[in-house]
């Protein structure tokens, strides 16, 4: 009895490690940017092509990560209200009519958070634990 509370606890105490390990993904911006805070509405329009700009009319651009990484996911699933096959129908139909191209790919957190530390009009979403003093975060779903 004593050995299998053991195990139990062992493996509750693992769970709540792993869940926690992961910080989530947030948006941020350039800290040289104008924007302070955004709605999910309004990154998702940013997102998604519907807007070209920030609330402020400065220009908007847009990075992505690649398909299947997890802070993809996340941001896609909790911001734009997407799953992956939705976001692939999207983008083949608004590709398909000349309507927009999607956001810029870059390759994972870190790629994302230097090219938006340099470009005040550039807009992203890293996992928390990638922030630094370059950029600001303006959305935290």
């Amino acid at each position: 009895m004593s050995r299998h509370r053991l195990t139990l606890s062992l493996f509750l105490s693992l769970a709540m490690f792993a869940a926690g390990a992961r910080a989530g993904v947030v948006v941020v911006v350039s800290s040289k940017s104008t924007v302070k805070s955004l709605t999910a509405e309004q990154t998702t329009k940013i997102f998604l092509g519907k807007v070209v700009t920030f609330p402020d009319g400065q220009a908007a651009l847009p990075i992505d990560q690649p398909e299947g990484s997890a802070a993809r996911d996340e941001f896609y699933t909790k911001v734009v209200r997407k799953n992956p096959s939705q976001l692939t129908a999207y983008w083949a139909k608004i590709i398909f009519t000349g309507d927009g191209r999607p956001p810029m790919l870059l390759v994972d957190n870190i790629a994302v958070r230097k090219a938006i530390a340099k470009n005040p009009n550039a807009i992203g979403y890293i996992d928390k634990t990638a922030v630094n003093r370059s950029v600001r975060v303006v959305l935290e779903p």
